[in-house]
This record gives C-alpha cells, structure tokens and sequence, in this order.
C-alpha cells in the first residue's frame, strides 16, 4: 500500500512540472497584473493569499505592460527567466521577489532594448540579476541582495546604454559586483545614495561598481554612495571606471563613502572629462599587497589627456594615497578653477607613508591640500610624504606649494565645532567668525567655486541665491582652514 500511494504522488508532482508553462502576453496594448497572468495562464501563476508563484518563464511583449501595485511576494522556480519587451512596474510599499527554493536560484530578469522599467520598494534576492538592455530603466528604495550569475554573470545590475537611475537601494553580497557595464558600452547612469556592500563574493578581480565607457555630452555620476568592502574578498575593489578600448569618460565621483576594499577609485584609460571631488576613501588596503593594489585613488593612462580634476577628498589609510601610472594626469589644486583641499592621512606600505605616488612624467600641480593630516607640517615633512622628480630624476614634478597642514582635519575644538546657521539654508547663512577666518567660498559637488567673500571677525551673514542641492562651505585664513556641507533647499 505504500509503495501505490508513493508512486501515485511522484506521478501527481511530475504531472504538475510538465504542466508548467511559459507564457508570453498576448501583445494587444493591455496593462497585466499578476491575478491576470495567473487567469490567463494558471499553470505559469499561482496564488496564495499574498504569494504568488512564477512556475514558467514570463515574457511581457513589447506592446504589453506588467504592473505589480500592491504589497505581495513572487516566488520564482528555478531558472525561470523573466523576459521584459514593453513595460514592467512594481509601485508598492513592499513587494518581495525571491527563489521558490533559496537553493535554486532563478534566472533572474532581461530587461530588452526599449522596454521601459521603473521598479520601487522592492527586495529581489537568490536570481541570476537584472540585465538591464534598455536605456530607460530605474530602480529606487530597493534592495539587491544574495544574487547569482544568471541572466547577467557581470554584475547584480548590469548596465547597457543610456543613463539609468539607480537611487536610494541597497545592494549587498551578491556573487558578482553590484553595478556594471560592458567596456564598450555607453552608459551615463545615476548612481545616487545607496548603500554598497560585500559584493562580488566570487572575490574575482572586480570592484564593487565596474564601469565602461560614458555617453559623450552626459556625465557618469556616482554620488553620495557608501561602498564597504569584505575583508574575506581580498579581490573586490571600490569603483573602477575604464575606457581602454576606446570611448568616452564623462565622469563626476562626489561625496561618496568608500571604505575596506582591495583599492578606492581607479581610471583607466584616455580620460576626457573626470572629477573626483569631496569623498572619504578610507581603509582601502584588505589585500595588503603593495603592488597589486591599495590606492585611494588609482589613474592609470596610455597617453597623456586632460587631467583628472581632484578636490576635497578625505584619503585615509589605504597602501597608497594616489597613485599615477603611464601617461595619466591630474589636477589636485591649482591658481585657477580648483581649490584642493584634499587630505591625506598614514596611507602607507612597507613603513614608508606615500600621501603621492607620481609615476609618470608629467608635471602635476597639487596646491593646498593637506599632506599630513593633525600636525603643522614642515616643507621637507610634505616632500617626504610625496615620490616624485626629487626622488627619481626621470618622474615629473610635483607642484605642493603652498601647502595646509595641520589645519585641515586640526583637533582644536574650536575650528572642527565652527559652523553656520541655518542649515538647510534657504536665502542666507548667518555664523559668528571667532576663528578669524578671513575669506569664505562655496563649491558645487564637482568642486566648481560658486561664491568667494571676504569676511570679518565676529557675527556675519552671507546671501545666498543657489538652486536647491547640497554644496561645500569653505572658511579660510593663511593658517587655517575648514569646510562644512551645506543643503539648500
């Protein structure tokens, strides 16, 4: 009798598999939802209260658009594919899209050329990622966690054209690298404040964003993102973005947290336009070997082009601070358009401190910046923290007069708790100049100075007439100097 009811059940379950099928809209201009898929098609969605079932692969046809709008959880069969031709939705508070069988990942989703995508509030875990073909894709307050190669082995979200918006997500151990793009793909996304951690647990030789080339006239901008290594992957950097075959690199990096990766940032290839401006790129070492990596900020060119514009930074405690390679190029402060104002701080390898590495033959100009972080600083103290000409004949000079330090990140109570009010700033910003600071100035988060004004001792007020945004505040005298954030509203 036993031996009747189990081969009665296997024969129920592989009736129940075989008669699982693919479906594909119909192509008739209809907006779906799940309750209409699983009417139209029963054997490829099932319901259960909230659950809902994907058993076959799901393709949405180019004049058809899918909408999930209310807070439920797809759980998908393994290696069923979601394929995407016209639109496809999620608008909820709350929508979870994960494996049947956590073992068992499924495909993922192919999101094709002209499809339009725009996914909130959802969590999308154990798939094989999202590739992503169109140029009109965005994905916000999601989180992309515990995925596998599938329908994109590059990266979590992979990138092929256009300028996607990827804001406000978290994204965290999955196999591959969190966001990526082909080398010769033309990709300007925005990449704005999520929260980037333990990818590429495959611990292969990627950083955690991996990027190509840019569209030409539209920049590349990753902002306001923190990206936190795993000391288990030794192999996974921070971001790398690389034209080496050609193409263009628009690039803007700007107050992004980048902490205990193999290295920071990396630029490889002709740079035409790139700024790195105002982030804190920390502890980027966990590979410990020298010669493989552990910059803060790597640029590595075949021919000489424009210089990498580089402001504001925070390098602190990576193998190297900046390290130069081949023909690259870049402007750490100069008379004109950029302000400098980076810090460095016991970036180091082999008991020897290098703020600097400039291994190429280029003349760089790197004025006012703050070579060793807490101490007022000798000219020979800064020339020893920097390898350049003086060091080998055959390097280019750099330029590090005059130079700060021992003023930014200074201890004194008094200048670190110097502040303005009120921020958010609306019309004006009102501070009480205790310090005799001399001067104030305010950037852009490209670093592009909007407003210089001298200033006075005692209670002051500044007008101010800014778009909406987020910018930097910069008081100064020949001593000291200190820069605050600033959100207009």
């Amino acid at each position: 009798m036993k031996k009747i009811i189990f081969s009665t059940l296997f024969t129920l379950l592989t009736c129940a598999f075989v008669l699982a099928q693919d479906y594909t809209t119909p192509n008739t201009g209809v907006t779906w939802t799940l309750d209409d898929i699983a009417a139209a098609s029963p054997t490829t969605v099932t319901i259960s209260g909230s659950n809902y079932t994907l058993l076959g692969n799901l393709t949405i046809a180019a004049n058809d658009a899918v909408i999930i709008d209310s807070d439920l959880t797809l759980l998908i069969a393994a290696d069923k594919l979601i394929t995407v031709f016209g639109a496809f939705t999620i608008d909820s508070n709350s929508v979870t899209i994960t494996a049947l069988d956590e073992n068992a990942p499924y495909e993922g989703f192919r999101f094709e050329e002209f499809s339009e995508i725009d996914i909130n509030n959802a969590t999308i875990q154990y798939g094989g990622g999202l590739r992503v073909l169109t140029e009109t894709f965005s994905i916000d307050n999601c989180t992309i966690i515990n995925n596998v190669s599938g329908a994109t082995t590059s990266a979590a979200i992979q990138l092929s054209r256009g300028m996607p918006q990827i804001t406000n997500n978290t994204i965290s151990f999955n196999d591959n690298p969190a966001i990526g793009s082909a080398a010769n793909s033309a990709v300007s996304a925005f990449i704005f404040n999520n929260t980037i951690e333990g990818n590429n647990k495959a611990n292969s030789n990627r950083p955690q964003i991996n990027l190509g080339t840019t569209l030409a006239n539209e920049p590349l901008q990753i902002i306001q993102n923190t990206i936190i290594g795993d000391s288990a992957l030794d192999q996974a950097g921070g971001i790398a973005v690389a034209n080496f075959v050609g193409g263009n690199l628009n690039v803007i990096i700007a107050t992004n947290t980048i902490r205990g990766n193999r290295y920071g940032i990396t630029i490889l290839g002709i740079n035409d336009s790139v700024e790195i401006t105002n982030n804190i790129i920390e502890d980027n070492n966990i590979q410990g070997d020298p010669n493989l990596g552990g910059s803060g900020i790597n640029l590595n060119s075949s021919t000489v082009s424009a210089a990498v514009v580089v402001s504001g930074n925070e390098i602190r405690r990576n193998l190297w601070g900046i390290t130069l390679q081949g023909s690259a190029s870049i402007n750490l402060g100069d008379d004109a358009t950029n302000p400098g104002n980076n810090i460095f701080a016991e970036n180091e390898n082999g008991g020897e401190t290098y703020a600097l590495y400039n291994n190429t033959a280029n003349t760089i100009s790197a004025k006012n910046n703050c070579w060793i972080e807490g101490q007022q600083s000798t000219e020979q103290q800064v020339e020893d923290v920097i390898f350049h000409s003086v060091d080998d004949p055959t390097l280019g000079e750099v330029i590090f007069n005059p130079f700060l330090c021992g003023v930014l990140g200074i201890a004194d109570n008094t200048v670190e708790n110097f502040s303005f009010y009120p921020n958010p700033a609306k019309n004006e910003i009102n501070f009480n100049n205790i310090v005799s600071f001399e001067k104030v100035e305010i950037f852009g988060i490209q670093g592009n100075l909007i407003i210089a004004k001298s200033i006075s001792e005692g209670q002051n007020t500044l007008p101010i007439n800014l778009p909406s945004g987020l910018y930097f505040v910069n008081f100064s005298n020949d001593a000291q100097t200190v820069t605050k954030k600033m959100i207009v509203q």
